[in-house]
């Protein structure tokens, strides 16, 4: 018996110079089961394709996903992504030789919690060039299918009846079941989804432990060398303080020796007084020679003593331009250690944002808002703010609307001063809501208008 072709699913994987591997879809399923590991993919994300080709080699839909693989080259035990159904819900992508066909990507997404694990073809600037791998890859027909060599008996024109559009999708009845479907996979996509925002969490607090640890041991390293550096001018300024004791004693024993000088001049003074009755003559020549030997050890003593001083006073001067510069080279070490320690934090995101990480936030009315790099600094300054811009609203506007969407009621006030808090319909946008009107009733927002139109 002949085996006629059929509709096969297919998965290829993508690296940066095109199509690197190409698996059926049973295979694929292995993969995920764990019984088959793909080492050449371990500790990496891939970008794949889920393609569903006709017996005449023609791509009718395509998912382009990712997918992570662990170091041993295992697929992720959380990756769960419905491509089969998501193939079949989506909306049309370009025609690829057999009329358009079914594309999901993260820009053409039919479930939105599956859109962050979707990847879109455009995103290096040249949409063509994917499909035209994937078009070129098929036709090679490695994966040996069966090709439907004889083209199909074609059907006039006349004769060709549509069916309604409302009969297109599964009636009520497997709606039902398709939806408890849905659920399931959504509750899964969640649970999927906090695990690993648990898991980035978790590598974010080891990289600020991380950082903790660098800056406390670049903070301990300069601690250690400011203390050597604080004993070195401890030390010389015990030093300092010891010749300044010195030049001191050094001074007071120069007007001792002064004094004692003053008092041997006196008393010799005396002595010539007495001498002047015994001879003039003998009392002149002994009171020259007393005089010029007097002056000549007073000048010899107060030369010696000046030279001591001025040497003190170089060496007092070295002290103090050494003590300058110990001082400088400790705000120099501070200040480079307040920079290192900045500059840790910075190069901390920026590796992170190289790596992938994508930071995000979720703002009521605004959704999960992905928060680059450069807009990390406007963000922590006003979170709000900078979700309502992202809902091209005010910030008063925003700030007033997210009251009324937690406690949706009028915020009128009674003529007793207290809150009027009747419940009103919920604005779900920030962009419907009116102030003074959807956060009103009918009462107190007729006296809205009346003041706004006095």
């Amino acid at each position: 018996m002949q085996i006629k072709p059929q509709m096969v699913e297919a998965v290829l994987f993508f690296n940066e110079g095109g199509i690197c591997k190409e698996m059926l879809f049973p295979e694929f399923e292995a993969v995920l089961d764990g019984v088959v590991n793909l080492r050449e993919f371990a500790d990496q994300q891939m970008r794949a394709a889920y393609v569903l080709i006709d017996p005449r080699l023609h791509i009718r839909a395509a998912v382009l996903f990712y997918i992570d693989f662990n170091d041993d080259g295992s697929a992720d035990k959380g990756w769960n992504i419905p491509l089969r159904n998501l193939a079949e819900r989506t909306g049309r992508g370009p025609d690829l030789g057999a009329g358009p066909i079914r594309l999901a990507c993260r820009s053409q997404c039919p479930v939105t919690w599956h859109q962050m694990h979707l990847w879109d073809p455009n995103q290096d600037g040249e949409t063509s060039k994917v499909f035209s791998l994937l078009v070129e890859r098929v036709k090679r027909n490695q994966l040996g299918l069966l090709v439907e060599e004889e083209a199909p008996t074609a059907v006039p024109a006349e004769r060709l009846q549509m069916v309604a559009e409302d009969a297109w999708y599964p009636r009520e009845a497997a709606k039902g079941e398709v939806s408890k479907r849905s659920e399931a996979t959504a509750l899964e996509q969640r649970q999927k989804a906090a695990l690993l925002i648990k898991q980035q969490r978790q590598r974010i607090a080891n990289l600020e432990r991380q950082r903790d640890e660098d800056v406390a041991r670049l903070r301990e390293a300069a601690q250690t060398q400011l203390r050597q550096l604080q004993g070195e001018l401890a030390d010389l300024q015990l030093r300092l303080q010891q010749q300044v004791d010195l030049n001191a004693s050094l001074h007071a024993q120069v007007v001792e020796q002064a004094q004692a000088f003053q008092s041997a001049r006196e008393e010799m003074s005396q002595q010539l007084r007495t001498l002047e009755k015994n001879g003039r003559i003998e009392v002149s020549a002994a009171r020259d020679q007393f005089e010029q030997e007097a002056q000549a050890r007073i000048a010899a003593a107060v030369a010696e003593y000046k030279e001591q001083v001025a040497i003190r006073d170089v060496e007092l001067a070295y002290r103090n331009e050494l003590d300058a510069q110990f001082e400088e080279e400790i705000r120099r070490l501070t200040a480079e250690r307040d920079e290192l320690a900045a500059r840790k934090d910075d190069r901390i995101l920026e590796q992170l944002a190289r790596q992938g990480v994508q930071f995000m936030a979720y703002h009521p009315g605004a959704g999960h808002l992905t928060i680059a790099l450069q807009d990390m600094v406007r963000y922590q300054a006003n979170p709000q703010a900078y979700a309502a811009a992202k809902c091209s609203v005010s910030e008063e506007q925003y700030r007033q609307w997210l009251e009324h969407y937690q406690q949706p009621a009028c915020v009128g006030r009674l003529p007793s001063g207290e809150r009027c808090a009747i419940p009103l319909d919920k604005i779900d946008t920030p962009s419907r809501f009116v102030i003074g009107q959807s956060n009103c009733c009918s009462r107190h927002r007729a006296e809205s208008r009346e003041r706004t139109g006095s």
